[in-house]
C-alpha cells in the first residue's frame, strides 16, 4: 500500500491530488508508455510531429488521467478543472514544436484546462506551460509548481515575445 502519511504538496494541491486519485508513489508507465506511442505516431497535415521525452513521460505515468477540481476560490483567477490526458494536445504539433524554438527548448502535451479553454504543456526540463486564445502562459519551473498555481488560481507568467 502507499505511503498516504506524506507528500510533497501544499495542502489545497494535496487535497484536489488525492480527490482525484492521486497518491505518493503513484505510476502508471503502461499508460504513459501509450501516450507516448500515439503521439510520436501522429503526424499533422503540414508535417509537424510530437517530441516525447523523459520529463513528460514521467509527469503521464504519475498524473496521467487525473482530473483536478481545485477545493476552493482562487487568489487571482477562478481554478479551472485540469486534465492530465496528453491527447489534449494531439492536434498542436506545430504550435508545440514554434513555442518551444521560441523558448529554445522542446514541449510535448500534458492535459487541459477548463473544457478544451486552454493545453497544457512540458519542457524538457520538466517546466509547465499554458497554450490559450488569450497567448502562452508560464505556469512553474516544474510540476509541483504548475500545480500550485493551477489549483490555487495563483496569476500565472504571460510569455511575450522580445520587442
Amino acid at each position: 500500500m502507499p505511503d498516504v502519511s506524506t507528500t510533497r504538496f501544499p495542502v489545497p494541491v494535496d487535497a484536489a491530488l488525492r480527490a482525484a486519485g492521486w497518491h505518493p508513489g503513484r505510476w502508471d508507465i503502461r499508460q504513459a508508455e501509450a501516450w507516448a506511442d500515439v503521439l510520436r505516431s501522429h503526424t499533422s497535415p503540414a508535417g509537424h510531429r510530437h517530441t516525447v521525452f523523459p520529463a513528460a513521460v514521467e509527469a503521464w505515468a504519475e498524473f496521467g488521467g487525473l482530473r483536478l477540481t481545485a477545493p476552493g476560490p482562487g487568489r487571482h483567477n477562478a481554478p479551472a478543472v485540469v486534465r492530465f490526458d496528453p491527447v489534449a494536445g494531439l492536434h498542436l504539433a506545430r504550435t508545440f514544436a514554434d513555442l518551444g524554438r521560441a523558448l529554445e527548448t522542446e514541449l510535448s502535451p500534458l492535459g487541459e484546462e477548463g473544457d478544451q479553454q486552454a493545453v497544457l504543456a512540458i519542457d524538457t526540463e520538466g517546466r509547465v506551460y499554458s497554450v490559450d486564445h488569450t497567448g502562452d502562459w508560464y505556469l512553474g519551473s516544474d510540476l509541483d509548481v504548475a500545480l500550485h498555481t493551477l489549483v490555487t488560481g495563483a496569476q500565472p507568467i504571460r510569455l511575450t515575445s522580445p520587442r
